[in-house]
């Protein structure tokens, strides 16, 4: 229209185009840290296919999804474990392929898997463990646990168990090291740490002949056999029941089996630290060597022989076995047990968790040895 081109305001270049995308929140954050592994290459997904050992909680992701699939008549959406090679620069394929020798890419020769940047492979047997927790850091300064480093959150409430755990780690000379919480996050791997992070070396198992030597001088003498149980938080909260209720130790088997990882600790409270745990080659043999000691073996089992609360022999030497989360007890040790026990329980309920069923049986235990002092 006429006189438009002199109004007031009037835009003298051509409109801006569209504001450069981001391609998502913080897109710089994630230069150089690779590209996004797809679902079939990672570890913690129902879809995974590499090569490498499945992980516990992938294998249960997959499981349930076989079910549901099952019940839906459907094929089920997961991976096929075994298939794709996800390892750097060992066989071929795309791990090969990956381990070219360019700046900023993986190293030629590198072993284990790919993990996608942010997230954590299971560290090796060997490394250092970090302890999360307040309860579980002080009981293990106070029992004299080998430590490197003690990492605190800024920020953080400071109560009682805190100003312990610093003047604790101070006096023995540990690196106090404070970092944000995001960092302890991250260190953490997302796993509630209540502002303070112990780094230890691997745990040290107590020698099994060690332990049932200390077992039969005590006036009551108890033990705790674990057969297949996976969950390091069944592990560590029957440890916390065996110091509850006076148990002398603890042992698993070396194979196919939790042992004390960092969830572990945090789970027994700390009662790792005055529990000593200690691995087995054989787990038949050495309920067999427990007998040839005097002990009496019990075995959990929802279909066994004797009820709980009928077991006169918990008054005398006894080694109680809990089984597996899935399967109970194998065949092996549950021929081995001099006798199996069920928990009484109402007929809608059909099992209980494995710690939990530890820690009914062993209260029980507790309680007819207290009637007889």
């Amino acid at each position: 229209m006429a006189g438009n081109s002199q109004r007031r305001g009037r835009r003298m270049t051509s409109k801006a185009g569209a504001p450069k995308g981001s391609g998502g929140k913080n897109r710089d954050s994630l230069a150089g840290r690779g590209r996004t592994l797809p679902a079939d290459e990672r570890p913690w997904h129902k879809g995974y296919s590499g090569t490498e050992k499945l992980p516990q909680r992938t294998a249960w992701k997959q499981e349930k999804e076989r079910r549901a699939a099952a019940e839906e008549g459907r094929a089920p959406k997961i991976g096929t474990p075994g298939s794709k090679d996800t390892t750097w620069g060992r066989g071929g394929g795309r791990g090969t392929q990956a381990a070219k020798p360019t700046r900023g890419k993986q190293p030629v020769g590198r072993g284990g898997p790919r993990v996608a940047p942010g997230r954590k492979s299971n560290p090796a047997k060997d490394t250092p463990e970090l302890l999360v927790g307040r309860n579980p850091v002080l009981e293990a300064l106070r029992a004299q646990v080998p430590a490197t480093a003690l990492y605190t959150a800024q920020g953080i409430d400071v109560d009682d168990r805190m100003k312990e755990i610093v003047r604790t780690a101070a006096d023995r000379g540990i690196a106090i090291l404070e970092v944000s919480r995001a960092e302890l996050d991250r260190m953490t791997g997302g796993v509630l740490h209540q502002g303070v992070g112990l780094q230890v070396p691997p745990f040290a198992y107590q020698p099994f002949e060690d332990l049932v030597a200390a077992s039969v001088e005590q006036a009551a003498p108890l033990l705790v056999a674990l057969d297949g149980v996976t969950d390091p938080r069944n592990l560590g909260a029957v440890i916390r029941s065996a110091a509850a209720f006076g148990a002398q130790g603890v042992f698993v088997p070396e194979r196919r089996a939790a042992g004390i990882t960092a969830t572990a600790w945090r789970t027994s409270a700390g009662a790792a630290a005055r529990v000593p745990v200690a691995q087995v080659t054989n787990l038949t043999r050495a309920l067999k060597a427990c007998q040839d000691a005097g002990f009496l073996v019990v075995g959990l089992d929802a279909d066994g022989e004797t009820d709980l609360y009928d077991l006169e022999a918990a008054v005398g030497p006894l080694v109680v076995v809990v089984g597996s989360e899935g399967r109970g007890l194998s065949r092996l040790v549950g021929q081995t047990c001099d006798l199996t026990v069920s928990i009484p329980m109402i007929s809608e309920v059909e099992s209980l968790n494995a710690s939990v069923a530890a820690a009914v049986t062993l209260a029980e235990v507790a309680r007819r040895r207290a009637v007889e002092l």
